[in-house]
């Protein structure tokens, strides 16, 4: 502990370990300031004692404050009395500043006598002198308690994540025969599906009166089989507790992320922030914003005594943490995570609200393997990328009714770009903007590339909320459209492909904008929220014109199959995108589409088509959102 006594005690102190006789001085005062400099120092036996806690008082002192950690006291002098018969009462002042915290807590004043000793004054020592009420045989004990975490939170303020009920499964070893500890938990491990060798391992080097914990279930998915045969084991337990978790195990869990004991690196280079023992965010929002969600721990100082009987002297009660509020839609989540649930490769379904933004639900399915495929996924956008492109020759003098060239193929720079294989015959040759939208016409779009620059392209697509990064307080990608190009690179980027990149959050956002009239950028956090730059927004005629190509899908192109969705018109664009170096190509399946106040975007990163693949879970997710 540092030394933090009152300027006259240090100056005491510093004269006392100099050698310079104080104590030859006839002021009480003086003594009584070198008594508190000793206390704040914790170096007693630097000054005279006496009374029947003298002897041994550095030792008494060292251990009754041992179980205090890294607490620092400090101790002034306030008023000293009249001398009195050779004794005098100091008024002592104690401020703590207990382990965790930033600033004294715990303060109090006592007294403390002093006797003449010829010409000096000695502390008549008392444990109380020191903290009020403490009796000799008790040691100070310092102890923390948790503070509840906050809640996540969604639209309408409904439970995200929360405390809910679990059961721990262990072995207690209290009531179980040491030698037959390790069977018992093989046994239960064998019952909860977990590794019987570690779990084993780890109750054998336990202690005799430990609980070691096997696994941890949500209290619905405790089976009648587990349930009603741990019991049968010598010594396992199923402990009743309550975790902050979602309302699914796999509800939105690469974005909220996971709770849980902090590891031992966690510790380290947390600097005192967390200790062994502590429970922490470790992945997603839950790790991000754990400062806010954990709170701060309370303090309890209790006075304990030889038999472990403890007195409450002090208590610091925690502060709870706070709420984190999500813009998430429970019951759309729960809907776009059901219809993901069968899809074998990386997928994932987004809907937005374009009036305001809000991410209403962003669902990875199990082929993602815990990556949060619909927010950071990094993918060709395929023809779904032609409403940016639409939205580029629009901008550059083009009409929806201007007529373009569809050609069976087209080479640019060496390379050939041709149409899917089931491209309709009946569109080639010379046919509309809009025809070429609904029809998905890769050459149309290829044979515009002189029309529109790589910087146009951009531009257009930072209108519709691709391209540009933003902090929106969650992991993100906005996707990539580069302008540095090549010719053949440029071509390829105005049907999705060469190196343009999006997630299905930015393509849903392409969607949300088209309807909102203006540019709209996804958010998920309440109150980091992110505005598009003014001068790139896209403009309420532009997103009237691009309605009316992306209507046209539905009418009478490849959206077909979503013209029958109860509600309000439904506009749409499908996306196939061809990746990799097998030949034939694997290919990405997108589909984004709009309906009301609802923009949505699938995708499956191994699929046949957008409207064979990607079209049957968007149509799924809109039926559902009613």
């Amino acid at each position: 502990m540092a030394a933090r006594g009152a300027t006259g005690g240090a100056v005491v102190l510093a004269l006392l370990l100099g050698g310079c006789g104080l104590f030859e001085q006839d002021d009480p005062r003086d003594d009584a300031e070198a008594f508190a400099a000793a206390v704040t120092s914790g170096e007693l036996s630097s000054v005279p004692l006496t009374g029947p806690a003298a002897e041994g008082a550095q030792e008494w002192w060292t251990a009754t404050r041992e179980d205090m950690g890294e607490s620092r006291h400090e101790v002034t002098v306030g008023s000293v009395g009249e001398p009195s018969d050779d004794r005098v009462t100091a008024t002592l002042r104690h401020r703590w500043t207990l382990e965790g915290e930033e600033r004294p807590g715990w303060t109090y004043d006592t007294e403390v006598d002093l006797v003449r000793r010829e010409e000096t004054w000695a502390v008549d020592l008392d444990p109380s002198a020191l903290v009020p009420g403490l009796e000799e045989g008790e040691r100070l004990r310092l102890s923390a308690t948790a503070p509840e975490r906050g809640d996540i939170v969604g639209a309408g303020d409904e439970p995200l994540v929360t405390e809910r009920p679990v059961v721990r499964f262990g072995i207690d070893k209290t009531r179980v025969p040491a030698g037959r500890a390790a069977a018992s938990a093989r046994r239960l491990a064998a019952l909860l599906d977990v590794d019987a060798g570690s779990f084993a391992e780890r109750v054998d080097a336990a202690g005799d009166r430990a609980f070691v914990e096997a696994v941890v279930l949500r209290k619905e998915d405790v089976t009648a089989q587990v349930g009603g045969g741990y019991d049968a084991i010598p010594g396992a337990a199923g402990i009743a507790d309550e975790m902050p978790l979602a309302p699914t195990r796999d509800f939105a869990r690469p974005i909220l992320g996971i709770v849980g004991p902090v590891t031992a690196e966690m510790v380290e280079e947390s600097d005192g922030e967390y200790s062994a023992g502590d429970v922490a965010g470790l992945s997603g929002l839950q790790q991000r914003y754990d400062d806010r969600l954990r709170g701060r721990p309370g303090t309890v100082v209790t006075a304990a005594g030889e038999d472990d009987d403890e007195r409450v002297l002090h208590e610091a009660g925690p502060e709870d943490g706070e709420a984190l509020r999500l813009t998430l839609d429970v019951d759309l989540q729960m809907a776009a995570e059901a219809a993901l649930a069968q899809v074998g490769p990386a997928s994932a379904l987004v809907a937005v609200r374009p009036s305001t933004g809000e991410l209403l639900a962003a669902a990875s399915g199990p082929g993602s393997d815990g990556y949060s495929t619909a927010t950071v996924g990094q993918y060709a956008p395929g023809s779904t990328f032609k409403v940016v492109s639409s939205l580029a020759l629009l901008r550059a003098g083009m009409s929806p009714g201007d007529t373009v060239s569809c050609p069976r193929s087209v080479v640019v720079d060496g390379k050939r770009f041709e149409n899917y294989s089931d491209y309709p015959q009946s569109s080639l040759g010379r046919i509309s903007l809009t025809e070429a939208v609904a029809q998905s016409c890769n050459t149309a779009f290829v044979s515009q590339a002189e029309r529109v620059s790589a910087d146009d392209l951009a531009q257009a697509a930072e209108a519709l909320g691709v391209g540009t990064d933003h902090d929106v307080g969650f992991p993100s990608f906005f996707g990539e459209v580069p302008t540095d190009t090549s010719e053949t690179e440029h071509a390829a980027a105005l049907i999705g492909q060469g190196r343009v990149l999006a997630s299905p959050m930015a393509m849903a956002a392409v969607a949300g904008s088209v309807t909102a009239g203006r540019t709209v950028v996804p958010h998920l956090v309440v109150g980091e929220e992110a505005e598009p730059d003014p001068a790139a927004s896209l403009t309420g005629q532009e997103a009237r014109r691009l309605r009316a190509l992306m209507g046209a899908v539905v009418e009478r192109g490849s959206g077909a199959g979503l013209a029958d969705v109860p509600g309000p018109d439904v506009i749409a664009k499908t996306g196939t995108a061809e990746f990799g170096d097998e030949v034939p190509p694997r290919t990405h399946a997108w589909m984004i589409a709009s309906r009301g106040d609802l923009a949505i975007a699938a995708f499956v990163e191994v699929g046949e088509s957008g409207s064979r693949t990607a079209g049957p879970l968007l149509e799924e997710l809109l039926r559902r959102a009613g």
